[in-house]
């Protein structure tokens, strides 16, 4: 099946073409994509900092998965859906969720599940695999309503062992509803490595069974992971069916700030492996330099922009009061029924007494 499904790549880990990019990448389209992953790899190891000091929640890290989320997210047009895990804020970010908002969520604040208007981004989903049968219904519905539109949906490799996966990718074969199921297989669901998980060489393979396209890519290649998303969106929209990307990557830190990974892997041995040889951020970073478009002051003068608009955004983020428990029972029904009104009150009335419930 590997065989099948080979692992295709564009920019090599020495940040050397393999394959002809002018006609898909121009040279300020390969700029931008360096500036959004700088920007996101800045956002997230301060968001890591943000909860070590306790002023955001529970965090889910994706360094070394950026190529894969901004490549993936460029490649969406304006009126597309993107349905993203609780990992998934570069690719979120990139696509128009302001940092505010993702560190708002981070937070507890409602606020952060609001996507910008003209933006089809729902909420980071947290239960395993649940978005998949969503995004392939609203695929569908979209282009029952004539919409020239494609749904993306982000999963872990481990999503892929669960039943709404199945359910997900058959939905979407049967109805060819123009979805693309993005997979960032980085290695582990949690702390179990894909080997234990399932006995199939690739996740790409899976595609078969329901007879749809599928890609495997090198997803630490953002120019592979882009020009892969773009041709299988391009694909949905024109009506021929769904497609399954499997982008092979890896995450450096913990599943989430609650996580020690040194428990289930080697981890300073393999994340200075992977850091030397095949880091995404420096791997696109030499292939600028090289192209002579990307040099120090550039370099400089991009940290010194990111670091200060993630500083603004967590200074916008802290204008919030924190979360209150009463908030939970919001949005659930158009209109509350007796017994949510009633632990509605029940829990704002422990908040404010919070005596009470030590005693309970």
């Amino acid at each position: 099946m590997e065989k099948l499904f080979p692992i295709e790549q564009v920019l090599s880990p020495e940040g050397e073409l393999k394959k002809e990019i002018d006609s898909v990448i121009s040279g300020e389209k390969a700029v931008a994509m360096y500036k959004w992953m700088v920007i996101n790899r800045i956002f997230d190891r301060k968001s890591v900092t943000l909860q070590r000091q306790g002023r955001i929640g529970t965090y889910a890290p994706f360094e070394g998965q950026e190529a894969a989320q901004v490549g993936s997210a460029l490649a969406l047009q304006e009126n597309d859906w993107l349905f993203p895990t609780y990992r998934d804020h570069a690719a979120m970010m990139t696509y128009g969720q302001s940092m505010t908002q993702v560190l708002l969520y981070w937070k507890g604040r409602i606020e952060g599940c609001v996507p910008p208007e003209d933006k089809h981004i729902l909420p980071p989903y947290v239960p395993i695999a649940t978005q998949i049968p969503h995004a392939a219904g609203a695929a569908w519905a979209s282009r029952m309503k004539g919409e020239d539109a494609a749904a993306l949906v982000y999963f872990g490799d481990g999503a892929t062992s669960e039943g709404d996966f199945h359910e997900g990718l058959n939905f979407a074969s049967v109805y060819d509803a123009p979805v693309v199921f993005f997979c960032q297989n980085n290695g582990y669901a949690i702390s179990v490595p894909v080997t234990k998980q399932m006995k199939s060489k690739t996740i790409a393979q899976k595609a078969l069974a329901y007879d749809i396209e599928g890609v495997r890519v090198d997803g630490n290649d953002v120019f592979a992971v882009y020009m892969a998303t773009r041709e299988a969106l391009e694909r949905a929209r024109k009506g021929e069916g769904p497609t399954l990307i499997e982008a092979v990557t890896y995450r450096y830190g913990a599943h989430t700030t609650a996580d020690d990974p040194r428990k289930y892997r080697e981890q300073e041995k393999e994340e200075k492996l992977r850091r030397e040889k095949y880091d995404p951020v420096d791997r696109l970073k030499r292939y600028l330099v090289a192209q002579g478009v990307w040099d120090d002051q550039k370099e400089a003068a991009l940290i010194k922009e990111a670091e200060e608009k993630v500083q603004k955004a967590v200074q916008e983020m802290e204008t919030f009061r924190p979360a209150s428990v009463a908030d939970m029972f919001e949005h659930i029904f158009a209109e509350k029924t007796w017994n949510i009104e009633q632990q509605q009150r029940e829990a704002v009335s422990m908040e404010e007494k919070p005596e009470e419930r030590e005693l309970a």
